[in-house]
C-alpha cells in the first residue's frame, strides 16, 4: 500500500468526497484540510485556533453532494461554544456560522440533495447542571421552494400531485409544419443543454434562515444520531427516553411519532441506510443489526474475527502512545519544564520485564507522574467473569472484643436490618450466617460473598438475656452501604451544625461536582434551610466534576424585590431560586479537580470567607483514554484554568483559606469537628450573633 497523506504530523479521520476526488482529514487534532488526489495539493479549510480538540474523534465534518462544500463542527476559537459552519472545500471564502447559537449544536448533515442541513441541538432540551443535555434534530433550508415544498401538510401535498397529474395528461397541441421551419430558422433556438454536473452545483440563500428553519423531533431526549429518508418524509434517530435507546421513527408532515425497533440498547450508537431506503443498518451497544423498516424487526448481524495476540507488542504500542499523547495534548506545551524523552528512555527499559498489566499500569503511572500534574497516571480495570463481590448486612460493629460472633455497635438506618421487625439493638452478638458460626479464626466476610438481595438468615444472641433468635434479610451491596454511611455522615454534620448555631445556620454538603448533588443543594438548600440566617457549604471530600459556575451563581443571589399576595408582604423575594444570604465555603486537602475551582471561583467573586486547610492547584480538566487493551486506561489534563489578571495556570497553586483551621485525626475520632466549629463561629458573627 502506499500513503496518500504522511508527513511527521498526526493526520487521520479521512472522509472521502463524493465525486472520490478529495479527502478532507485532520491534522494534529485541530485543523481541518482537504487534500486534491487529482493536483495531490492541500488546502486548509479550518485553520488552527478555531476547534480545540478534547478527545480524539470529537470533531465531526461532511461534505456536501457537489463535493464543493464542507459543513463542519466549530468551537469558533473558544473553549464553550459549540456552532456549525459551512465553509467551501477550495478553502477560499472564510467560514459562515449557521447556526450562531447558544446551545450546543453538534453532528451537521446534508438533507433534500443538499438544499438542507439537519443538526442536533440542545436549545430545547433539558440541561444538566453539570454536563451533557437533552437534544432534538432540527432542519435548515438553503433554499425557498424545497423549505415550501417540505412544509405543505399531507392534504396539501396530495392536491399538488393530483394537479400535476392532471397538467402532465393534457395532450399538446399539434405542431404545424411552418412552424417547424421557424424553429429550424432559428426563430425559437434550442435551449443550451447543461452537464449533470453543472446542474447539481448547489446555490445557498443564506438570508433570513431562521425562518426556514424547524424542529423535526417532537420530544427532546438523549438523542444518539438521525437520518433523514431520500424524500425528506420519515425521520429516523437512536434515542432515550427512559431504560435504553431505541429507534424511533417521525413522519415529518404529520408529526406522528413511534417506536420503529424496540433495541433497549444500554448506549447509543450510529445509523446508516441503504440505497434503496428500505433498510437501516444500526451500531448500538456495540452490536450490529440491520432493521427492516417496512416490519421494524431487527435482525442481529454478528461479526467474529481472529488475530493473534502480542500482548508484549501491544503493551509496546500503548507505552509509545501514551508518551507521544502527552506531546500533543498536555494542557502545557512545554511539559512543565520536564525532559520528557529522557523518561521515555528511562522507563522504556523496563518494558521487556512486565508481563502482566498490573505492573504495565504502575509503569505508566510512574512515566507520567514525572510530569507533576494533576489529572494523570494510569488505570487498570479488569472485567473478570464472576468476580468476588461481598455483601453488607448494614451495622456497624464493635471489632475490639475478640472470640466468636461480633457485637453489633449500631444498625445503620436506611440499611436493611433498618426495618420494623428487627429485634437487634446495640450490644447484641451476631453469632451465624445461614447456620455457619463465626468464629474468630476465619474472616466471616466470606459468608456474605455473592449474597446481596439473595435471602440469608442471621443468628443473634442477646448476652444479656441470654436468648438467641433468627432474622431472614436481603444484605446489599457494599456500595449501597457506602450510600448510607455518607448520608448519615452528614446528618451527624447537620446536627453538629443546629447544636452549634442553635438552628440559626444552615448546613448542606456538595457531594460531588454534578447534577444529582446540583439537585440535592437546591432542595436542601431552599427547602429545610430556607429560613435559616447564613449557610455553610461544605466542599470537603469532593472529587470534582463540573459545577462550579451554577454553584457559585446559586450562591451570590441578591435580595433585589419584596413580593405581597393580597397586601400582606411575605418573608424571601427575588432572587427566587438563589441564596440570597451570608454563606461560607469550607474546604480541606481532599478537594479534587473542579472541589478546587468552585471554591477559588466563590473567592475571586468575592461571595464570602473560605474556611478550612489549603486545596491542592488541581484545577484542570482531564480526558480518560481507553487503549487497544481496554482494561488500560491513561489520563492527559487537556484543559488548564487561569485567573483574570493571571499569569500562570492554577495547577499547582495552592489556594490559600480565609480562615486557616487544621482538622487533627484524634478529634475526628472523637466526634469534633473544629473546621465546622470555626465555620458557625464565623457565620455567627456575620449575622451578628
Amino acid at each position: 500500500d502506499t500513503p496518500v497523506i504522511a508527513t511527521p504530523k498526526d493526520e487521520f479521520q479521512p472522509v472521502y468526497s463524493p465525486d472520490g476526488e478529495k479527502i478532507a482529514y485532520l491534522e494534529e487534532r485541530n485543523v481541518l484540510k482537504v487534500y486534491n488526489l487529482k493536483t495531490q495539493k492541500t488546502v486548509t479549510v479550518i485553520p488552527y485556533g478555531v476547534n480545540y480538540s478534547y478527545s480524539d474523534g470529537d470533531q465531526y465534518y461532511t461534505w456536501s453532494p457537489d463535493s464543493k462544500w464542507i459543513l463542519a463542527n466549530s468551537g469558533e476559537g473558544t473553549f464553550q461554544r459549540s456552532e456549525i459552519d459551512l465553509i467551501r472545500a477550495d478553502g477560499t471564502g472564510g467560514r459562515v456560522d449557521l447556526t450562531q447559537s447558544g446551545f450546543d449544536n453538534e453532528t451537521p448533515k446534508w438533507a433534500m440533495d443538499g438544499k438542507a442541513m439537519m443538526w442536533q441541538t440542545s436549545r430545547e432540551g433539558m440541561k444538566n447542571p453539570s454536563r451533557g443535555s437533552q437534544s432534538d434534530v432540527y432542519i435548515m433550508f438553503f433554499d425557498k421552494k424545497a423549505f415550501d415544498q417540505f412544509n405543505l401538510s399531507k392534504e396539501d401535498l396530495e392536491i399538488q400531485k393530483a394537479e400535476k397529474k392532471d397538467t402532465a395528461s393534457v395532450t399538446p397541441e399539434p405542431v404545424t409544419p411552418d412552424a417547424k421551419t421557424k424553429k429550424r430558422k432559428g426563430k425559437n433556438p434550442k435551449p443550451e443543454v447543461k452537464s449533470n454536473q453543472e446542474k447539481n452545483v448547489l446555490q445557498f440563500d443564506l438570508n433570513d434562515l431562521d425562518s426556514r428553519t424547524k424542529r423535526l423531533t417532537i420530544n427532546s431526549s438523549l438523542l444518539s444520531d438521525y437520518i433523514l429518508s431520500k424524500d425528506g418524509e420519515t425521520l429516523y434517530y437512536l434515542a432515550k427516553y427512559e431504560g435504553g435507546y431505541n429507534l424511533w421513527t417521525t413522519d415529518t408532515r404529520t408529526h406522528d411519532t413511534k417506536i420503529l425497533a424496540p433495541l433497549n440498547s444500554p448506549s447509543g450508537g450510529s445509523l446508516a441506510i441503504d440505497t434503496a431506503g428500505k433498510v437501516l443498518f444500526v451500531l448500538a451497544g456495540g452490536k450490529i443489526s440491520s432493521i427492516d423498516i417496512s416490519k421494524g424487526t431487527a435482525t442481529p448481524l454478528p461479526i467474529r474475527a481472529d488475530f493473534n495476540w502480542d500482548p508484549a507488542g501491544e503493551r509496546e504500542y500503548i507505552f509509545e502512545h501514551a508518551w507521544k499523547q502527552v506531546t500533543k495534548k498536555l494542557f502545557d506545551p512545554k511539559l512543565q519544564g520536564v525532559d520528557w524523552n529522557y523518561y521515555h528512555d528511562f522507563y522504556r527499559q523496563f518494558l521487556p520485564y512486565i508481563n502482566n498489566d498490573h505492573d504495565f499500569r504502575d509503569l505508566l503511572s510512574e512515566m507520567l507522574g514525572e510530569l507533576d500534574v494533576s489529572h494523570t497516571g494510569a488505570y487498570y480495570r479488569p472485567h473478570p467473569d464472576n468476580p468476588d463481590e461481598t455483601a453488607s448486612l448494614g451495622m456497624l460493629y464493635n471489632d475490639t472484643l475478640g472470640g466468636n460472633g461480633v457485637q453489633v455497635e449500631e444498625v445503620i438506618t436506611g440499611g436493611p436490618m433498618d426495618n420494623g421487625k428487627t429485634k437487634v439493638r446495640k450490644g447484641d452478638i451476631l453469632e451465624k450466617i445461614d447456620g455457619i458460626q463465626i468464629t474468630g479464626n476465619f474472616d466471616w466476610a466470606k459468608l456474605l460473598n455473592h449474597q446481596a438481595g439473595v435471602y440469608t438468615r442471621l443468628s443473634f444472641l442477646n448476652p444479656g438475656t441470654g436468648k438467641s433468635w433468627d432474622e431472614v434479610i436481603k444484605p446489599i451491596p457494599a456500595g449501597e452501604e457506602r450510600g448510607l454511611m455518607y448520608k448519615r455522615w452528614v446528618h451527624t454534620m447537620q446536627a453538629m451544625t443546629d447544636s452549634f448555631s442553635h438552628g440559626q445556620i444552615g448546613y448542606i454538603h456538595v457531594q460531588a461536582m454534578n447534577d444529582p448533588s446540583f439537585r440535592t443543594v437546591i432542595n436542601k438548600v431552599l427547602g429545610k434551610n430556607w429560613d435559616k440566617k447564613a449557610l455553610i457549604v461544605d466542599t470537603r471530600f469532593n472529587g470534582g466534576g463540573w459545577l462550579h459556575d451554577d454553584l457559585a451563581a446559586f450562591l451570590s443571589g441578591k435580595l433585589y424585590l419584596k413580593f405581597a399576595p393580597q397586601g400582606q408582604v411575605v418573608p424571601g423575594g427575588g432572587s427566587m431560586n438563589r441564596w440570597t444570604k451570608p454563606s461560607c465555603v469550607l474546604m480541606s486537602q481532599s478537594n479534587y479537580s473542579d472541589a478546587f475551582i468552585f471554591p477559588y471561583v466563590y473567592k475571586e467573586l468575592g461571595i464570602g470567607k473560605l474556611i478550612g486547610m489549603p486545596v491542592p492547584g488541581t484545577g484542570t480538566a482531564v480526558w480518560w483514554e481507553t487503549q487497544i487493551d481496554q482494561d488500560i486506561i491513561f489520563g492527559i489534563p487537556m484543559i488548564a484554568t487561569q485567573g483574570i489578571g493571571q499569569d500562570h495556570f492554577t495547577e499547582n497553586h495552592e489556594l490559600e483559606p480565609d480562615i486557616k483551621v487544621p482538622d487533627p485525626y484524634n478529634r475526628i475520632l472523637n466526634g469534633k469537628d473544629p473546621q465546622l466549629e470555626a465555620a458557625v463561629k464565623e457565620m455567627l458573627k456575620e449575622i451578628g450573633e
